[in-house]
């Protein structure tokens, strides 16, 4: 978009009050998508700290360091327009999702599963009203149908702001339980560390990977803004 120029060309990015939410001014010209899109969050905190994004800018600007504003950039243009297909892509997570293929040995990385993920699945069973069955091993087994049907709905409550970072939540933990999970006001940073407890186990039996360990933390990073997003387009 012409707003992602090599270099910073406006005096400073300021919020303005938009037709259906918020919108940033960098100067007098309103934000746009990459797709020309008119960019209008719906909540004044979310544009708030999208325009502290584009305000901490210096010389280049660097999309990289911009994580809000490149998800309401999804939310837009990538979300919106497939709502339903996106809603539907994440709802499947929960026919396979991560708390519920279990190790078998050893006995400690057995308990830490149990102890770790067995709380969130029998959250999921009464708060959301779906139970879903753990078993021993990666192959997969289909859970019941009608726990899938109402994390399913669930999932389709969210909107477009919501769904975008979302996706992260789930993608990145590998769980629809636990990306329902921060969704419902769980803190990200503790269910970010559920997600890890078979990586934690590998890192403690044989050390650390350096490439490995930049790539968690990256990973981390983007689940933890994903939950700040969610938590500003929520805001009042």
């Amino acid at each position: 978009m012409s707003e992602w120029a090599p270099k910073r060309f406006y005096k400073s990015a300021t919020v303005e009050s938009a037709e259906g939410g918020w919108t940033v001014h960098l100067d007098a010209r309103p934000l746009r998508t990459p797709g020309k899109s008119a960019l209008i969050v719906p909540t004044l905190p979310l544009a708030e700290a999208v325009a502290e994004e584009w305000n901490a800018q210096t010389g280049k600007i660097d999309p990289t360091v911009m994580p809000l504003t490149r998800t309401a950039n999804s939310a837009i243009e990538k979300v919106a327009p497939q709502k339903a297909a996106v809603a539907d892509m994440l709802a499947e997570y929960g026919d396979s999702d991560l708390l519920c293929y279990r190790a078998d040995h050893p006995d400690e990385l057995v308990q830490r599963q149990q102890q770790g993920w067995d709380p969130m699945l029998t959250w999921a069973a009464e708060a959301l009203g779906a139970r879903l069955a753990p078993r021993v091993g990666v192959m997969h087994e289909p859970q019941d149908p009608g726990a899938l049907a109402a994390l399913r709905a669930e999932v389709h409550k969210l909107d477009s702001f919501e769904l975008a970072p979302f996706h992260d939540l789930v993608a990145l933990s590998g769980s629809l339980v636990l990306g329902l999970a921060v969704s419902h006001g769980h803190p990200a940073a503790e269910i970010w560390h559920l997600s890890r407890i078979d990586e934690s186990w590998q890192e403690e039996m044989w050390g650390a990977d350096e490439e490995a360990a930049e790539v968690s933390e990256i990973k981390r990073t983007a689940f933890l803004q994903a939950e700040r997003f969610l938590r500003l387009c929520r805001a009042a």
